[in-house]
């Protein structure tokens, strides 16, 4: 069981992989700053916001359903 803030990590380090992109990259991109994609990735960030995630799912030019469309935010795989 992952808490949210783990399957966020995990779906963009999954993506970055996928994508062939860097952090700075997605930053650029989505016009969230690295520390916070640093944060976010490490999970030193207890509560992430929505329009958080909406502004990186559009850093990978996915919609944020398409970027939640993963196992890894299925309610049986989290931990609420």
């Amino acid at each position: 069981m992952n808490t949210i803030n783990h399957a966020l990590a995990l779906r963009i380090e999954e993506l970055l992989k996928e994508k062939r992109m860097t952090r700075y990259r997605l930053a650029m991109n989505s016009g969230v700053t690295h520390s916070t994609l640093k944060n976010i990735i490490h999970e030193t960030v207890k509560d992430n916001l929505l329009s958080t995630t909406i502004l990186i799912a559009g850093g990978f030019d996915m919609t944020v359903s398409e970027f939640l469309d993963s196992p890894l935010f299925l309610e049986e795989n989290l931990n609420i």
